[in-house]
């Protein structure tokens, strides 16, 4: 199974986007963390940002939007240049239109999932989405701690998906002493703030967690 590390630059310096990217080459994509402030209690950047990050970086985007009416909303970041797009189910009307219109729009479509979001619904429509995120920290903010009774729901959504090409995506606290349990109950990418970004040399953490994924 492949392991795909994703550092999240809401632990970046937000003054240096461009250069901060290219201090992560190892990574496989960049997580954008979108909030508005109303979804989520953190208000962070919106569609002109992500459109000028596809513009200047060498690695692919995956956004996770944290808004309200994600149905509205999620085809633009699509059009904007995103390799993935991820909307939450909880602020979703229609999830799985929004899906579609996504990939007819150019991107990967992802479901996110909250912490005490039942995932079964959701997982009844796997082919519609390309990835699952199961939040393993409640969204909103970045340095929380790893919630490690989520890792029954992982190992749920990854029976679910078998042996179709679904990423699994886990984010909330991964860092050098959670990855292991996250990739042992089934998830295969991972989003990383301040264990990445908060290091000295981001790049060796950057392949440093894909070294313990890969073994678990």
């Amino acid at each position: 199974m492949a392991v795909r590390i994703e550092p999240s630059i809401l632990s970046a310096d937000f003054a240096s986007f461009a250069s901060e990217i290219a201090r992560i080459p190892s990574a496989d994509l960049v997580h954008c963390d979108v909030m508005d402030g109303h979804f989520v209690p953190n208000l962070t950047f919106g569609l002109p940002m992500v459109r000028r990050l596809a513009q200047v970086s060498a690695l692919p985007l995956d956004v996770h939007l944290m808004i309200d009416d994600p149905d509205r909303w999620a085809p633009g970041y699509a059009e904007a240049g995103a390799h993935t797009v991820t909307f939450h189910a909880e602020a979703a009307t229609s999830p799985i239109a929004t899906a579609r219109a996504i990939r007819a729009a150019g991107a990967r479509a992802g479901i996110a999932l909250k912490p005490t979001t039942d995932a079964a619904p959701f997982l009844a429509a796997i082919d519609e989405f390309d990835q699952v995120l199961v939040m393993t920290v409640e969204p909103g903010f970045g340095g929380q701690s790893f919630m490690a009774e989520l890792t029954a729901k992982v190992r749920e959504v990854r029976s679910a998906i078998g042996d179709r090409d679904v990423w699994l995506q886990v984010d909330g606290g991964i860092g050098a002493d959670t990855i292991a349990a996250a990739a042992a109950a089934g998830a295969d990418t991972f989003v990383a703030g301040s264990a990445v970004f908060g290091q000295d040399d981001p790049d060796a953490a950057v392949q440093r967690l894909r070294a313990l994924a890969s073994r678990a």
